[in-house]
Formats: C-alpha cells, structure tokens, sequence
C-alpha cells in the first residue's frame, strides 16, 4: 500500500473517531448555492417595481425562494392575501404575456385592516404595466379563482387566518379552496413567521407568528403532500419570543418556505372489508 493510501486511510478513521466520540470538530459539507433563473433576475429588476419594496429585496430574498417555488413562463399563479403586491409584480413579470396572476384580497382584510395593507395591491389594477394581472375580492373562505392554477403563493399571512380580524377564517375549508383552486400537479408555496415549538397558534394574534407543525399538519390534513423545505430565510438567531414588528428582529425573523404538491391523482380510499 502506498504511502498516500495509508495517510488517507489513517485520516478517515481519525476523523471517524473524533465525529464519533465528540473529540474535534469534522466540518460539515457547504450547502450547494442556489441557482436564480435569469427569467428570475430580469423580474427582480424591472424598473417598474416601486423603490420602497426594492429596498426590502435584501430581507425577502425573492431571488432564492422564487427559484424554489419553480415559476415558469405562461403560469397560472394566485398570489393569496397579496397585501402591498410585493410578489405580485415580481409574479407578473415571471408569468410575461402568457401567464396570468391573481392576486387575492379577502373583505375581512378589506374592511377590517389599514388600506394602506392593501394599497400596494389595488394600485396594480388598470396598471398597463401588469395588463396580466388581475385583482380579485371575495370572502377568505371563499376563495376561487377563474381558471385552473399552477401555483398558488402566501407569504407572511398564514398565520393571519387565525386572527380575529380574519374572522376568524375557518382554515381547513379555506385550505380545501386552494386544494380545489390548482391543477392536479399544482403547489402551493406557504413563507411565514416561526413561532416556539409546540406553541400551535397561541402566538398568531400578539406576535404574529406560527408553529411550522400546524402548517404541516393543516395543509396536509387537505391533501397535499410536503414536497420541500428551503432554509434561505432561517435564523438561528431569532428566539421566537418577539413580536415580528419589534424593531430589534422586523426583517431578520426565522422564517419557513414549504412547498405543497396537489397529488396528480387522488389518494384511493381503502374499501371496506367484504
């Protein structure tokens, strides 16, 4: 054995032991960049897009969680509790003449919340320049869209669903609207606020927050499989314990990006014994 094969092979049990009785450190692999889409970087830099959410681009990141999401050119995508229409105009870009984007605004958030939650929205309608998207208003538990759709996106708001000012929405049936809404195929991307483990939903209200778990296990319960997690939006350094408009973490909270598949064919129900 050459002189080569022995050091390697002596290293590799070294550093086998030390992992293994916690005696140095072994370095873990680097997480492989992701790879933004030009289509992606073209619609992050579109003149168009108003200064004060170019300015949030270094918090949200769109560039990495749009890659996840997968957005292609001709999409049908709904763009659910589309708030200032943040993603809606990066949307429109990425979906070009082809696609088409709705953006959803419940009555609940309508009549109960600021309008300036919204006016990011309702400015886009009659706006030449996202002649492909169009604005729609309904009840939060009635939620359609016109046509069936590729992907459907919520940011920041699932744990809204939850709060008085919803309703509160009732939020398996409004998950069964976004089942029912896609493609077979179709996803659903969900980015929201972490909250402390096994918390559920006591901290949606006062700090604006959600235990991942109660995500899972809702949009599951529907039907969707959980195809993928990004960690992009992570931080290690976010305890959970404040509210997310507190100014010492607002932009740098822990957040999830799961994204949910509509199976293509529906699950089959065991039948009944004979």
């Amino acid at each position: 054995m050459s002189c080569e094969k022995i050091c390697a092979k002596a290293l590799t049990a070294l550093l086998g032991f030390c992992a293994a009785f916690g005696c140095c450190a072994v370095p873990a692999a680097a997480a492989p960049a992701v790879v933004v889409p030009a289509a992606v970087t073209a619609a992050i830099a579109d003149p168009a897009r108003p200064p004060e959410q170019v300015a949030r681009d270094a918090e949200r990141r769109p560039g990495e969680v749009l890659a996840f999401a997968g957005i292609r050119r001709g999409d049908r995508v709904a763009d659910f509790m589309s708030g200032g229409g943040y993603f809606t105009r990066l949307f429109s870009a990425l979906v070009g003449d082809e696609g088409r984007v709705y953006a959803f605004l419940p009555e609940e958030q309508l009549k109960n919340c600021a309008p300036a939650e919204t006016a990011g929205t309702r400015t886009i309608a009659g706006n030449a320049h996202y002649h492909n998207v169009k604005v729609l208003k309904a009840p939060v538990n009635d939620f359609s869209a016109p046509e069936p759709l590729d992907l459907i996106w919520t940011s920041l708001d699932f744990h809204d669903l939850y709060d008085s000012f919803m309703g509160p929405a009732n939020v398996p049936q409004v998950v069964g609207t976004l089942f029912k809404a896609l493609k077979p195929g179709g996803v659903l991307v969900i980015v929201d606020h972490v909250a402390q483990p096994g918390s559920k939903v006591r901290d949606t209200e006062s700090l604006h927050r959600i235990d991942p778990e109660v995500i899972i296990r809702t949009v599951t319960a529907a039907g969707f499989v959980l195809e993928a997690e990004s960690n992009v939006l992570r931080n290690v350094a976010d305890n959970h314990e404040l509210a997310v408009f507190d100014p010492a973490i607002r932009g740098r909270t822990d957040q999830v990006v799961f994204k949910f598949r509509k199976p293509l064919r529906a699950a089959a129900r065991p039948q009944p014994l004979s």
